[in-house]
C-alpha cells in the first residue's frame, strides 16, 4: 500500500518542551563516540564561552524522535517502517544547543514522492526555545524501499 499523500503538508508539534539535560548530552556524545570536551566537561564549555555543556548538532534528531513530532508509525500514513532507511539529514544551526535549553519541536511533512521503486518522505523540523528563539532547522528524508506502487 502506498504512502498516504494526504499527509503532505501536515505539521505536528511536540506536546511539551524537551528540557536538554547535561546527561542527555553526555550520553548522546558517548553513543556517537565523540569525546569533544564541550560535550562532557562543564568547565571546558564555560571556558569556551558557553553557558553549559554544548550538544552535538545531530543531538537534535534524538530530540525530534523523543517528541514524535512526525509520527511515522501512524497507521494512516501507510508506512511500513521495517522497509525504511534514512536517506538524508541536514541541519542549519542558528546557535549551539546547550544544557538547560527548553526546546519545542515542530515537524512538517514537506514531500512525499516516488523515486523508482521507492517512496520518499521529506520532513522539516524547527527547534525553538520556549521563548520563541529559533535554534535550528533540520531537513530529513526517509526512504521506503521497494514500496512504490507498480506502474500499469
Amino acid at each position: 500500500m502506498a504512502i498516504n499523500p494526504d499527509f503532505l503538508g501536515r505539521t505536528f508539534t511536540g506536546e511539551s518542551p524537551f528540557v536538554v539535560g547535561r546527561e542527555h548530552i553526555r550520553q548522546f556524545a558517548e553513543a556517537i563516540g565523540d569525546s569533544n570536551p564541550l560535550y562532557h566537561d562543564v568547565d571546558a564549555a564555560k571556558a569556551a564561552g558557553y553557558s553549559d555543556l554544548v550538544a552535538p548538532p545531530t543531538f537534535l534528531t534524538a530530540v525530534a524522535l523523543r517528541r514524535r513530532t512526525v509520527d511515522v508509525h501512524d497507521p494512516d500514513l501507510n508506512l511500513n517502517y521495517e522497509q525504511v532507511v534514512h536517506g538524508e539529514q541536514r541541519y542549519r544551526l542558528e546557535r549551539p544547543v546547550v544544557a538547560g535549553d527548553e526546546l519545542i519541536v515542530t515537524g512538517t511533512i514537506t514531500e512525499i514522492r516516488v523515486a523508482g521503486r521507492n517512496e520518499l518522505i521529506g520532513t522539516t523540523y524547527e527547534f525553538r526555545t520556549t521563548a520563541g528563539e529559533v535554534v535550528a532547522t533540520a531537513v530529513s528524508t526517509l526512504v521506503s524501499r521497494g514500496t512504490a506502487p507498480g506502474k500499469d
